[in-house]
């Protein structure tokens, strides 16, 4: 994503094919909004064809490199102010991820082509396509890292996407899920009936980045060098952040568990911040659960986006499989994890 060539300015952002750019910006706004900010002149623009949520822009100036975000309808405007504070928050505490730059009012946030927008630090790296167990572990001591600073953050949002998020998702599904599965329908009510009857109520919680997959992970080699994309960060368990991990990373691409690396990033983990044995003994369930998100919000895409969208959807038969794999684990061992 970082190391594809900027385009010359005058080739306006977002009409270049398969762009996952929503909204346009012309030279002239462009010009006006970089104005405002002491990071120096624009050299060239260039929409970046990856992420689903917002119209990203990589951004050259005489001064630097940077990335410019514009947020679309799904983002609200209201969390916006969270999602900035904490990447200052977790930057400042030495989490490597983007920076949010302030422009000379001081005002991270700002309004360009009729959207919210910020421009942000840029950093080096490529995410893994075929991650190996040391990307696993690099992972799993980043996000102990991002837990622990996150601790003093004063911010609160909660997860909508949480598990009594599910069911709203499940209930506009049903009547088309066995389309892609058979039985779905009668299976997912019964696994979404299990979850919310068994979810705990009682572990350490505090921010979260809820969406720590692959593509957000920028590596040089196998050494991690930024985490972006913090517009799913709320407050949950810490351990149900794990258990995204779990399910993002740890399964290869013809389905099997990888349980090596699960212990490397589980261990490297508990490293940095040791783990109760509360959340261990509940690591199977968050699994599930985490499964069980995506599946709903892949299923609801999939059932409802126009197939002349222009969107990559991704297929929820994926994420049923691994919520089927998570179902048959009895304890922290089938993640290569002891209990103690």
């Amino acid at each position: 994503m970082v190391g594809a060539a900027p385009a010359p300015l005058n080739a306006p952002a977002g009409r270049e094919s398969g762009m996952a750019v929503y909204t346009e910006v012309s030279d002239e706004q462009l010009a006006a909004f970089v104005a405002e900010y002491a990071i120096g002149s624009v050299i060239t623009c260039k929409g970046i064809a990856e992420g689903v949520e917002n119209s990203n822009f990589l951004l050259a100036t005489d001064r630097g490199t940077f990335i410019l975000t514009l947020y679309e309808r799904r983002v609200r405007a209201a969390d916006l102010p969270f999602f900035i504070a904490l990447m200052e928050h977790l930057a400042a505490g030495r989490v490597p991820c983007p920076t949010p730059v302030r422009a000379r009012d001081g005002e991270a946030l700002r309004t360009l082509a009729g959207r919210p927008a910020a421009i942000v630090t840029f950093l080096r790296g490529l995410w893994p396509r075929r991650p190996t167990a040391q990307h696993c572990a690099a992972v799993g001591e980043t996000l102990a890292s991002l837990h622990l600073a996150g601790m003093s953050f004063p911010g609160s949002r909660p997860n909508d996407l949480s598990v009594r998020g599910w069911r709203p998702l499940l209930d506009a599904c049903i009547g088309h899920g066995d389309t892609v599965a058979p039985d779905l329908a009668e299976e997912l009510t019964d696994e979404l009936a299990t979850l919310e009857a068994t979810w705990p109520d009682d572990l350490p919680a505090g921010v979260i980045h809820a969406d720590l997959f692959p593509d957000n992970v920028f590596f040089e080699g196998e050494r991690l060098t930024g985490v972006i994309d913090f517009y799913f960060a709320c407050r949950d368990f810490l351990a149900y952040d794990i258990a995204i991990c779990l399910n993002a990373w740890c399964f290869e691409p013809d389905g099997s568990f990888n349980v090596t690396k699960a212990r490397r990033m589980l261990l490297a983990y508990r490293n940095r911040r040791p783990l109760t044995a509360a959340e261990v003994a509940a690591l199977p369930l968050l699994a599930r659960g985490a499964a069980m998100r995506f599946l709903a919000t892949r299923l609801y895409d999939w059932l409802h986006t126009p197939r002349n969208a222009l969107v990559s959807l991704k297929n929820p038969a994926e994420y049923l499989h691994r919520l089927r794999f998570h179902r048959r684990i009895q304890g922290p061992a089938g993640y290569g994890l002891d209990g103690a």
